[in-house]
């Protein structure tokens, strides 16, 4: 097709509060230009359809993700025989290990342990990831790869009561026998995401905020970006120990180009609610980075001029980083660092007014409030009124990003969306339906607040003349449909930097 393009016949929502609706757009090379009488334009008529600015999801393990694409799926599991069931019928004969992803066990009558994964696996090492990614169940063969050695700092080894391993390990622990165990060849990351790249096009998306800089992802988008086939916007985060070496190297932020970006440190202050070591302010769960490190953190890094993104989950967690950011405030404020909360899924309610007022952007998952709603309920019943508080967040001023957190939640913006918007993703009533945002709100933090967390807001997020063409054509109008009716919404094509990379038209 000409990259020569004028887009109309449809409604076309510009996210920008000056110009929200337009009737033409012109595509010029990259960019979106000013609409002009040009007969030379190749025509693309919506037919009723809807176009608006791609997709950015704010949070996603994109390698992780992809590669769980060819693992087993435990997703809709909701007993140990169940999960038993699925590895025994779908566990790939190929690669050394067993696969899964998606376990959730707070619910079953039975809890996961090696020995039972070992009736379905054999002597062949198994490996299956909880939801949350911060535990590993492992069977025997998995679990004598570390001859014993399976205690770390910040980590959980579950263990029977003869102080034996039961096969779960939560947290560091989990984490470092995937570096020193799990870890796929390089062949193996990079054509698996480029394939997720691909199937992220098919959800009209055309950016993301990479979080497994610890496990290589530079390396991996660098291999496809030298093959010309990293079509996917990257913003990428580096594991905040090393903070260090980039001193060391003289590092600025911000290196790299339009397609691939290193931006921005990655800390975690606690665990998880699935995992139930997300540090709360009752005591429970627990501390992997404490307030007066990250104080050291964020620092170090704002003497670089990188911004910090904090994994907090419970609500001391989210209180001890909010303090070290104000506490370090003088020194990041003004260089305009964009510094983030990541997940901020339980918070005191005294403690939602700080994000704005520190100018700390509130780095969500929609999907995450009717996902875990159970858990919360069980966990949290007593703080509810600060357990994903998205409109809360929105009312008070925050800025507020979505994202999926894929793998634990699926990459589908419009997913995200639709649970951000009814608080429901299985048919039962809204849960806590006060905190529920609105359509306009969800594709804001979709598109608009994405983008200026990258620091590229006046480049991408908006369809203004000037900004890249990062497109995606909608086969209903999000905007003017009911509520209800999102979910008979879908992706028909996306462009991104005015090349169409899914389903380019005519369309039927």
């Amino acid at each position: 097709m000409s990259r020569h393009t004028l887009i109309s016949g449809g409604p076309i929502h510009t996210m920008d509060a000056t110009r929200r609706t337009v009737r033409t757009l012109v595509v010029e090379g990259e960019h979106i230009a000013q609409p002009r009488g040009d007969a030379a334009l190749e025509q693309v008529d919506l037919r009723g359809r809807c176009l608006l600015p791609a997709f950015s999801d704010g949070h996603v393990h994109f390698p992780s993700w992809a590669l769980a694409q060819r693992s087993i799926r435990f997703a809709d599991v909701t007993s140990l025989p169940e999960a038993l069931e699925r590895v025994r019928t779908q566990a790939r004969e190929d690669g050394t290990w067993v696969r899964g992803r998606g376990w959730r066990d707070d619910a079953w009558a039975e809890k996961p342990t090696a020995a039972a994964l070992d009736t379905v696996t054999g002597t062949r090492p198994a490996a299956m990831w909880a939801q949350d990614g911060h535990s590993l169940w492992l069977n025997s063969a998995g679990l004598a790869l570390a001859g014993g050695d399976l205690e770390t700092p910040g980590g959980v080894v579950e263990r029977d009561e003869h102080g034996a391993p039961t096969g779960v390990l939560r947290e560091e622990a989990a984490w470092r026998f995937r570096e020193l165990y799990l870890s796929a060849s390089d062949e193996e990351w990079v054509d698996a995401t480029r394939a997720g790249i691909e199937l992220a096009h098919t959800r009209g998306v055309a950016a993301i905020h990479d979080k497994d800089g610890w496990i290589g992802s530079p390396r991996i988008f660098g291999r496809l970006r030298e093959e010309g086939a990293l079509t996917i916007r990257v913003w990428q985060s580096l594991p905040a120990a090393k903070v260090g070496a980039l001193a060391e190297l003289g590092l600025p932020p911000r290196l790299g180009d339009d397609w691939f970006r290193l931006g921005y440190l990655k800390a975690f202050m606690d665990g998880t609610l699935g995992s139930r070591t997300a540090s709360m302010l009752d005591g429970s769960g627990i501390t992997l980075t404490s307030k007066d490190e990250l104080v050291e953190l964020i620092l170090a890094g704002a003497a670089l001029g990188w911004p910090i993104a904090v994994h907090a989950i419970g609500d001391r967690a989210n209180r001890d980083a909010l303090d070290a950011f104000e506490e370090t405030r003088a020194a990041w404020q003004p260089k305009g660092l964009r510094h983030r909360i990541e997940h901020a899924s339980c918070l005191s309610p005294e403690d939602i007014p700080r994000f704005a007022a520190l100018g700390v952007t509130a780095s969500v998952q929609f999907s995450f409030a009717p996902s875990d709603r159970d858990l919360a309920d069980r966990y949290w019943s007593d703080r509810l009124d600060g357990a994903y508080c998205f409109r809360s967040l929105w009312k008070s001023g925050a800025g507020v990003v979505n994202g999926s957190d894929a793998p634990v939640e699926e990459l589908d913006p419009l997913a995200g969306i639709r649970a951000g918007v009814l608080r429901t993703m299985d048919g039962r009533p809204a849960w806590n339906p006060a905190e529920a945002v609105s359509v306009a709100q969800a594709l804001l933090a979709s598109t608009v607040t994405p983008a200026w967390l990258a620091g590229d807001e006046s480049r991408r997020g908006r369809l203004l003349p000037g900004y890249l063409a990062d497109l995606v054509v909608l086969d209903g109008d999000p905007l003017a449909c009911r509520p209800d009716e999102l979910g008979s919404i879908g992706v028909v094509a996306t462009m991104v930097g005015g090349r169409w990379v899914h389903n380019p038209p005519p369309w039927d």
